[in-house]
């Protein structure tokens, strides 16, 4: 059996983190059994649907690397159209078996009449299921007839009275008693069809064989499982994943932070760490991994590896997760993505070696991209000193004019443009040795002195890279 599977978002906004981490599930899977991943669009709400929305959506999916096999730029005859707008007349057709079968009806009930008999069964202590006349075989040819003349009507479908079991790749066994539902609809009486009855029929035709998808679907699969077994449809494998929470472990919104994939983009996370945390939200690597890249999971992913708990969206973690793929990236890469950052121009008019120092020191205490052009202002570029309260306490420390004297007058020799290594290892020795400053007063005066800061990367690494210019400024700054 060739696995297909789909991802289905409604393009009424911009794509959410949860939908980004459904359609990641299923793009991974998909690779790790040589499967088809299929992209349909459920754009039947007429009225919120734009195509704005769809190409924004389909841009923030392939800028995290999940490319469909299938979808509305990529049609394959044998399934297409892939927008539910597109299909119409298909749920139409079979909507139309469906009657002819007894197994839906015409409902012409007004929202008034709708209301009475909710109300009436509420006072009764009956469920509130729908208990029109409609129902009945015996005004079946009277609702064809005022269909025939143009009167609008919704299509219901019938709900079985019998007991429905889910066998859920994540949940196990769910059993969806009798009378759980009624009578409900699957066309409306302006002719649009609703989800549970579309994403039926789609599925159906389109052959997908697995449904993953979040657990807040979950209540919804009895109606599809009524509509699969009216259709003489094979029901696919389901799999509902944890919902996403926020700290107060309530459904993760907007009140939570940044919710939607396109405001990562705009704050330049990777785009793999955005993929390997979200993978992880729900899921756990078989050796237990904190840190990979999406193609590591080939090989591994499974449905078995979910967990059934709700899992909770730690910003701070994602965070962490980016710093981490900073780190592991080469510095050339890095480096080609530094030099399109905003405020990138001094770090554009560098050497390669320069850069290269840069961002091997530098990349090993940020969380973004953007972090690595504040810190070469704040570390290389400031020449104006913030004297804290830690610089003045250096400062007053006996050795440490004199350390300031020294330096200012070697500095004022240099007509490079930046120091080199092996001329600050020559002043440290000098210091060390013929002034008979050591240990903590030497590192830390040094460091005052270029730096105007009591603490820092590696000077032996930072002061190559600062200007002499630079330099000069602070420490003329500390010779007043």
């Amino acid at each position: 059996m060739t696995v297909r599977v789909r991802f289905a978002p409604s393009p009424t906004g911009y794509l959410h983190i949860g939908g980004a981490r459904t359609a990641l599930y299923n793009y991974l899977y998909s690779k790790s059994v040589g499967g088809t991943f299929v992209l349909r669009i459920e754009d039947t709400d007429l009225e919120r649907s734009k195509s704005e929305f769809e190409k924004l959506q389909i841009e923030d999916l392939q800028w995290m690397g999940i490319i469909h096999d299938e979808g509305p730029d990529k049609p394959n005859p044998k399934y297409g159209p892939y927008r539910q707008s597109e299909r119409l007349e298909i749920y139409s057709k079979y909507a139309q078996e469906l009657i002819a079968k007894g197994l839906a009806f015409y409902d012409f009930c007004t929202d008034e009449e709708l209301e009475a008999m909710k109300e009436k069964a509420t006072a009764e202590g009956r469920d509130s299921h729908y208990d029109g006349k409609w129902k009945h075989a015996e005004h079946f040819a009277e609702a064809q007839t005022r269909v025939a003349a143009g009167e609008r009507a919704a299509i219901r479908f019938k709900a079985p009275h019998k007991d429905f079991i889910l066998n859920d790749k994540v949940k196990g066994s769910v059993t969806y008693p009798d009378g759980m539902v009624g009578d409900f609809v699957i066309v409306r009486s302006n002719g649009v069809p609703v989800y549970n009855y579309c994403c039926v029929v789609d599925d159906m035709l389109m052959e997908i064989t697995h449904v993953i998808r979040g657990e807040d679907h979950l209540s919804n699969t009895v109606r599809q499982l009524m509509i699969y077994e009216a259709l003489g449809a094979k029901v696919p494998e389901f799999a509902h994943v944890s919902l996403l929470i926020g700290a107060d472990r309530q459904k993760l919104s907007k009140r939570h932070g940044a919710t939607s994939v396109n405001l990562y983009r705009e704050e330049h996370y990777l785009p793999e760490a955005m993929c390997n945390y979200l993978t992880l939200l729900g899921w756990s690597h078989p050796t237990e991994k904190d840190i990979f890249d999406k193609s590591e999971l080939k090989e591994v992913f499974s449905l078995e590896r979910f967990s059934t708990s709700p899992a909770m969206y730690d910003l701070e973690k994602l965070k962490w997760v980016n710093g981490q793929h900073i780190k592991k990236m080469s510095n050339d890469d890095l480096i080609a993505l530094v030099s399109k950052e905003p405020g990138s121009e001094f770090f554009n008019k560098q050497t390669p070696a320069w850069k290269n120092s840069a961002v091997e020191i530098l990349k090993q205490q940020v969380h973004f991209l953007s972090d690595i052009i504040k810190m070469i202002d704040h570390l290389v570029l400031q020449d104006t000193l913030e004297m804290t309260d830690q610089l003045k306490d250096i400062l007053s420390w006996e050795t440490t004019p004199k350390i300031i004297d020294y330096i200012h007058s070697e500095v004022s020799k240099i007509t490079t443009e930046y120091i080199t290594e092996a001329e600050l290892n020559g002043w440290m020795e000098f210091v060390k040795k013929e002034m008979g400053v050591k240990g903590k007063p030497l590192f830390m005066g040094v460091r005052a002195t270029l730096t105007g800061q009591d603490h820092g990367p590696d000077l032996k690494i930072l002061i190559p890279l600062t200007p002499v210019s630079i330099i000069k400024k602070r420490v003329a700054q500390l010779k007043k």
